[in-house]
Protein backbone atom coordinates (compact mmCIF):
# COMPACT_ATOMS: atom_id res chain seq x y z
CA UNK A 1 0.00 0.00 0.00
CA UNK A 2 1.03 3.32 -1.14
CA UNK A 3 2.42 6.05 1.77
CA UNK A 4 -0.85 8.65 0.63
CA UNK A 5 -3.74 5.36 1.21
CA UNK A 6 -2.05 4.81 4.73
CA UNK A 7 -1.96 7.94 5.95
CA UNK A 8 -5.73 8.81 4.54
CA UNK A 9 -6.90 5.69 6.63
CA UNK A 10 -4.68 6.52 9.77
CA UNK A 11 -6.28 9.91 9.62
CA UNK A 12 -9.81 8.94 8.98
CA UNK A 13 -9.40 6.52 12.16
CA UNK A 14 -8.06 9.46 13.99
CA UNK A 15 -10.84 11.49 13.36
CA UNK A 16 -13.38 9.13 14.03
CA UNK A 17 -11.70 8.37 17.53
CA UNK A 18 -11.37 11.91 18.61
CA UNK A 19 -14.49 12.61 17.69
CA UNK A 20 -15.98 9.72 19.76
CA UNK A 21 -14.42 10.62 22.97
CA UNK A 22 -15.40 14.09 23.01
CA UNK A 23 -18.81 13.06 21.55
CA UNK A 24 -18.82 10.44 25.03
CA UNK A 25 -17.92 13.11 27.37
CA UNK A 26 -19.88 15.92 26.04
CA UNK A 27 -22.79 13.37 26.02
CA UNK A 28 -23.01 11.51 29.14
CA UNK A 29 -24.29 14.58 30.95
CA UNK A 30 -26.28 16.03 28.00
CA UNK A 31 -28.56 12.48 27.36
CA UNK A 32 -29.11 12.34 31.59
CA UNK A 33 -30.20 16.43 31.72
CA UNK A 34 -32.37 14.90 28.55
CA UNK A 35 -33.94 12.08 30.27
CA UNK A 36 -34.08 13.17 33.51
CA UNK A 37 -34.19 17.01 33.64
CA UNK A 38 -37.36 18.70 33.82
CA UNK A 39 -36.36 22.28 32.12
CA UNK A 40 -39.25 23.88 29.86
CA UNK A 41 -36.13 23.82 27.05
CA UNK A 42 -35.63 19.98 26.81
CA UNK A 43 -37.49 20.22 23.64
CA UNK A 44 -35.79 23.35 22.51
CA UNK A 45 -32.24 21.13 22.64
CA UNK A 46 -33.74 17.73 21.54
CA UNK A 47 -34.63 19.43 18.26
CA UNK A 48 -31.29 20.85 17.56
CA UNK A 49 -29.41 17.92 18.54
CA UNK A 50 -31.68 15.65 16.32
CA UNK A 51 -31.27 17.90 13.42
CA UNK A 52 -27.69 16.78 11.86
CA UNK A 53 -29.88 13.39 11.70
CA UNK A 54 -32.34 15.13 8.72
CA UNK A 55 -30.72 18.37 8.06
CA UNK A 56 -28.23 18.38 4.28
CA UNK A 57 -24.59 17.28 5.53
CA UNK A 58 -23.94 20.77 3.29
CA UNK A 59 -25.72 22.94 4.99
CA UNK A 60 -24.09 22.35 8.60
CA UNK A 61 -21.40 22.32 6.58
CA UNK A 62 -21.84 26.13 5.08
CA UNK A 63 -22.85 27.34 8.56
CA UNK A 64 -19.65 25.77 10.20
CA UNK A 65 -17.52 27.54 7.25
CA UNK A 66 -19.16 30.73 7.28
CA UNK A 67 -18.50 30.71 11.32
CA UNK A 68 -14.71 29.43 11.08
CA UNK A 69 -14.57 32.60 8.66
CA UNK A 70 -12.67 35.21 10.32
CA UNK A 71 -14.94 37.76 8.85
CA UNK A 72 -17.82 35.92 11.50
CA UNK A 73 -18.00 35.21 14.52
CA UNK A 74 -16.59 33.11 16.82
CA UNK A 75 -13.88 32.71 13.71
CA UNK A 76 -13.28 36.20 13.83
CA UNK A 77 -12.63 35.84 18.01
CA UNK A 78 -10.42 32.59 17.66
CA UNK A 79 -8.54 34.71 15.13
CA UNK A 80 -7.94 37.81 16.87
CA UNK A 81 -7.42 36.10 20.72
CA UNK A 82 -5.59 32.68 19.94
CA UNK A 83 -4.89 32.79 16.50
CA UNK A 84 -7.02 29.88 15.85
CA UNK A 85 -8.05 29.24 12.27
CA UNK A 86 -10.50 26.14 12.10
CA UNK A 87 -11.51 26.41 8.19
CA UNK A 88 -9.14 23.75 6.34
CA UNK A 89 -7.87 22.31 9.42
CA UNK A 90 -8.10 19.20 11.59
CA UNK A 91 -9.45 20.56 14.80
CA UNK A 92 -12.00 22.11 12.38
CA UNK A 93 -12.98 19.00 11.01
CA UNK A 94 -13.59 17.83 14.62
CA UNK A 95 -15.45 20.05 15.72
CA UNK A 96 -17.65 19.89 12.71
CA UNK A 97 -17.37 15.71 13.09
CA UNK A 98 -19.07 16.43 16.91
CA UNK A 99 -21.63 18.65 15.87
CA UNK A 100 -23.03 16.04 12.95
CA UNK A 101 -22.37 12.91 15.12
CA UNK A 102 -23.80 14.30 18.27
CA UNK A 103 -27.26 12.66 18.14
CA UNK A 104 -25.95 9.34 16.77
CA UNK A 105 -24.08 9.20 20.23
CA UNK A 106 -27.13 10.96 22.70
CA UNK A 107 -30.34 9.20 20.98
CA UNK A 108 -29.13 5.78 22.60
CA UNK A 109 -27.75 6.56 26.00
CA UNK A 110 -30.63 9.09 26.56
CA UNK A 111 -32.94 6.18 25.37
CA UNK A 112 -30.89 4.15 27.53
CA UNK A 113 -31.50 5.91 30.95
CA UNK A 114 -34.94 6.60 30.02
CA UNK A 115 -35.48 2.87 29.76
CA UNK A 116 -33.88 2.47 33.61
CA UNK A 117 -36.09 1.75 36.19
CA UNK A 118 -36.64 5.15 38.86
CA UNK A 119 -35.83 3.18 42.26
CA UNK A 120 -32.51 2.92 41.02
CA UNK A 121 -32.22 6.65 40.99
CA UNK A 122 -34.54 6.76 44.23
CA UNK A 123 -32.52 4.09 46.31
CA UNK A 124 -29.43 6.36 45.92
CA UNK A 125 -31.06 9.38 46.48
CA UNK A 126 -31.99 7.69 49.80
CA UNK A 127 -28.69 6.44 50.49
CA UNK A 128 -27.47 10.23 50.23
CA UNK A 129 -25.52 9.55 47.06
CA UNK A 130 -25.07 12.58 44.70
CA UNK A 131 -25.94 12.96 41.70
CA UNK A 132 -22.48 12.64 39.90
CA UNK A 133 -22.21 9.69 42.20
CA UNK A 134 -25.46 8.20 41.07
CA UNK A 135 -24.81 9.31 37.15
CA UNK A 136 -21.17 7.32 37.21
CA UNK A 137 -21.67 4.46 40.05
CA UNK A 138 -25.25 3.65 39.47
CA UNK A 139 -26.66 4.63 36.34
CA UNK A 140 -24.38 4.48 33.94
CA UNK A 141 -23.29 0.65 34.77
CA UNK A 142 -26.46 -0.47 33.65
CA UNK A 143 -26.03 0.99 30.29
CA UNK A 144 -23.57 -0.80 28.89
CA UNK A 145 -25.53 -1.95 25.81
CA UNK A 146 -26.40 1.70 25.20
CA UNK A 147 -22.96 3.19 25.96
CA UNK A 148 -21.20 0.48 23.53
CA UNK A 149 -24.23 1.18 20.45
CA UNK A 150 -23.56 5.01 20.93
CA UNK A 151 -19.96 4.95 20.82
CA UNK A 152 -19.39 2.50 17.10
CA UNK A 153 -22.56 4.49 15.54
CA UNK A 154 -20.69 7.46 16.34
CA UNK A 155 -17.25 6.26 15.25
CA UNK A 156 -19.13 4.65 12.88
CA UNK A 157 -20.53 7.60 11.42
CA UNK A 158 -17.86 9.63 11.33
CA UNK A 159 -15.71 7.35 9.37
CA UNK A 160 -18.39 7.93 6.68
CA UNK A 161 -18.62 11.53 6.76
CA UNK A 162 -18.51 13.71 3.60
CA UNK A 163 -20.32 16.83 3.26
CA UNK A 164 -19.82 18.16 6.60
CA UNK A 165 -16.00 17.09 5.87
CA UNK A 166 -15.75 18.44 2.01
CA UNK A 167 -17.24 21.60 3.08
CA UNK A 168 -14.92 23.21 6.50
CA UNK A 169 -11.93 20.78 5.31
CA UNK A 170 -11.49 20.65 1.67
CA UNK A 171 -9.13 17.41 0.58
CA UNK A 172 -5.73 18.53 1.27
CA UNK A 173 -3.63 15.33 1.85
CA UNK A 174 -2.26 14.26 5.34
CA UNK A 175 -4.64 17.39 7.27
CA UNK A 176 -8.07 17.19 5.84
CA UNK A 177 -8.32 14.34 3.32
CA UNK A 178 -10.11 11.82 4.85
CA UNK A 179 -11.09 8.37 3.18
CA UNK A 180 -14.46 9.46 2.08
CA UNK A 181 -13.82 12.56 0.28
CA UNK A 182 -10.26 10.03 -1.36
CA UNK A 183 -13.15 7.43 -3.02
CA UNK A 184 -14.64 11.00 -4.16
CA UNK A 185 -10.92 11.85 -5.35
CA UNK A 186 -10.42 8.58 -6.94
CA UNK A 187 -13.65 8.62 -8.94
CA UNK A 188 -13.31 11.82 -10.09
CA UNK A 189 -10.01 11.05 -11.55
CA UNK A 190 -11.34 7.52 -12.97
CA UNK A 191 -9.21 6.19 -10.85
CA UNK A 192 -11.34 3.27 -9.95
CA UNK A 193 -9.14 0.47 -8.62
CA UNK A 194 -8.24 3.33 -5.99
CA UNK A 195 -11.48 4.47 -4.81
CA UNK A 196 -12.42 0.56 -4.95
CA UNK A 197 -9.60 0.10 -2.08
CA UNK A 198 -10.83 2.65 0.02
CA UNK A 199 -14.20 1.75 -0.17
CA UNK A 200 -14.09 -1.82 0.41
CA UNK A 201 -11.63 -1.00 3.54
CA UNK A 202 -14.93 1.16 4.60
CA UNK A 203 -17.28 -1.60 4.09
CA UNK A 204 -15.69 -3.94 5.91
CA UNK A 205 -15.05 -1.41 9.33
CA UNK A 206 -18.68 -0.41 9.17
CA UNK A 207 -19.50 -4.65 8.51
CA UNK A 208 -17.49 -5.40 11.79
CA UNK A 209 -18.72 -2.23 13.88
CA UNK A 210 -22.26 -2.97 13.44
CA UNK A 211 -21.57 -6.70 13.43
CA UNK A 212 -19.85 -6.15 17.51
CA UNK A 213 -23.07 -3.46 18.23
CA UNK A 214 -25.42 -6.92 17.06
CA UNK A 215 -23.37 -9.53 19.23
CA UNK A 216 -22.95 -7.36 22.23
CA UNK A 217 -26.67 -6.51 22.48
CA UNK A 218 -27.74 -9.95 22.19
CA UNK A 219 -26.04 -11.03 25.24
CA UNK A 220 -28.02 -8.44 26.68
CA UNK A 221 -30.97 -9.50 25.44
CA UNK A 222 -32.87 -7.55 28.50
CA UNK A 223 -32.01 -4.37 27.01
CA UNK A 224 -34.17 -2.55 24.01
CA UNK A 225 -32.85 -0.78 21.14
CA UNK A 226 -33.74 3.00 21.12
Amino acid sequence: MDREFIETLLLTLKLAGITSVFLLIISIPMAAWLAFGKSKIRALAETLITMPMVLPPSVLGYYLLVAYSPSHFPGSWLKQLFDIQLAFTFPGLVVGSVLFSLPFMISPVQAGFRNLPGSLREASSTLGKSKFVTLFRVLLPNIKPSLVTAIVLSFAHTIGEFGVVLMIGGNIPGITRVASIAIYDEVQALNFQQADRYAFILFMVTFVLLLVIFAFNRKNSSWKPF
